[in-house]
C-alpha cells in the first residue's frame, strides 16, 4: 500500500497526541478540546499540568489564524503554501523533540520546559489541522477521529440497509479513505505508547521524520 500525505499526517496526529499525553502529564496536543476534561481532572485530583491544558486551546486557535494569514503572504511571494506550512510544522516538531530530549521527562506539567514543549507540539498540530482543511478538504481529518468514526458507522448502516447501486461506489471509496485515516491514527497512537515506554523522550524524534515523509508523499488534488 502506497503511503499518502493524509495517511502519514493521520499517523503523526495519533503519535503526537499520545506521546504528548504520556510525556506531558495528560496534555492533548492535537485533540486540544480534550484538555477541558483533563483540566478539570487536574483541578480535582491535584495533578500538575493544569496551566498547560488551559493554554492549549488559545495557542491552537492563534496558530490556525497565523497559518491562515501567512497563506496570503506566501501567495504574494509565489511560495508554495502547502510545502511552506508543512515545512514550518516539521521545524516545530523538531524543536519539540529537542526540548523533550533535553529537558524531559517532565515530572511537573507546569514547568516552563514542559509548557514550552507542549505548546510547540500544539502549534505544530494546529498548522496540520489548518493545512488539511484548506489543502486536502476531501480527506478525513488527521487529528480528530470522532467525526470520522461516526460517519463510517453511518455509511456502514447505509450499505447494510440497501443503498441504491449507483451510490455504492462513491460511498465505498469514502469509507475506504476514512478507514485508512482511522487506522493510521490508531497505529500512531499504539506506536507512540510503545516508543515512550521503550525510548522515553527520544520517541519525539519520530514525528519530524514522519513529517518529512508527508512533505514529499503524494497528496489528493
Amino acid at each position: 500500500m502506497k503511503l499518502s500525505a493524509p495517511m502519514l499526517l493521520s499517523f503523526n496526529g495519533g503519535f503526537v497526541d499520545t506521546a504528548g499525553y504520556l510525556a506531558l502529564q495528560g496534555l492533548f496536543t492535537a485533540h486540544v478540546t480534550g484538555n477541558f476534561v483533563t483540566f478539570g481532572a487536574s483541578l480535582v485530583q491535584g495533578t500538575s499540568g493544569a496551566g498547560a491544558k488551559l493554554l492549549a486551546l488559545p495557542v491552537f486557535c492563534l496558530m490556525v489564524i497565523l497559518a491562515r494569514l501567512s497563506r496570503y503572504r506566501l501567495m504574494s511571494l509565489g511560495v508554495p503554501i502547502f510545502e511552506a506550512l508543512i515545512g514550518f510544522k516539521l521545524m516545530l516538531l523538531a524543536v519539540a523533540a529537542a526540548l523533550a530530549i533535553t529537558y524531559g521527562p517532565f515530572a511537573d506539567g507546569n514547568s516552563a520546559a514542559a509548557i514550552a514543549t507542549g505548546m510547540t507540539l500544539v502549534a505544530a498540530m494546529a498548522i496540520q489541522n489548518a493545512v488539511q482543511r484548506v489543502h486536502m478538504p476531501k480527506s478525513p481529518p488527521t487529528t480528530l477521529m470522532t467525526g470520522t468514526s461516526t460517519q463510517m458507522m453511518l455509511d456502514i448502516g447505509d450499505l447494510i440497509e440497501g443503498l441504491p447501486d449507483q451510490e455504492r461506489p462513491a460511498l465505498r471509496a469514502r469509507l475506504a479513505a476514512m478507514s485508512k485515516s482511522v487506522g493510521s491514527f490508531a497505529t500512531g497512537c499504539a506506536l507512540a505508547a510503545l516508543a515512550i515506554l521503550w525510548f522515553k523522550m527520544f520517541a519525539f524524534i519520530v514525528p519530524p521524520v514522519i513529517g518529512l515523509a508527508a512533505l514529499i508523499a503524494p497528496r489528493p488534488t
